[in-house]
């Protein structure tokens, strides 16, 4: 379990990194009012369909990558006598 538990650490850490960067281009883009909730759930709600897009772009990669290796795989293994 502490494979998986490191994982799940170094995916919160890449999440938060990510976080920082578009959070601070919100403010410089549309000016962000700390004093209102509205805004912090904009905010909240736009981070969430950044990660939601982001991470089906990276299951796309990953079956690109899954399958272009047992593609691979199999055209090696006809070469091997």
């Amino acid at each position: 379990m502490g494979k998986h538990r490191d994982l799940a650490g170094i995916l919160l850490l890449v999440i938060i990194g990510m976080f920082v960067p578009f959070f601070g281009s919100i403010i410089i883009a549309y000016g962000f009012d700390f004093t209102k909730i509205g805004e912090w759930l904009k905010l909240g709600s736009t981070f969430f369909y950044f990660l939601l897009i982001f991470g089906l772009e990276l299951l796309v990669v990953f079956l690109y990558f899954n399958i272009t290796s047992k593609i691979a795989s199999k055209k090696i293994d006809e070469y091997k006598p």
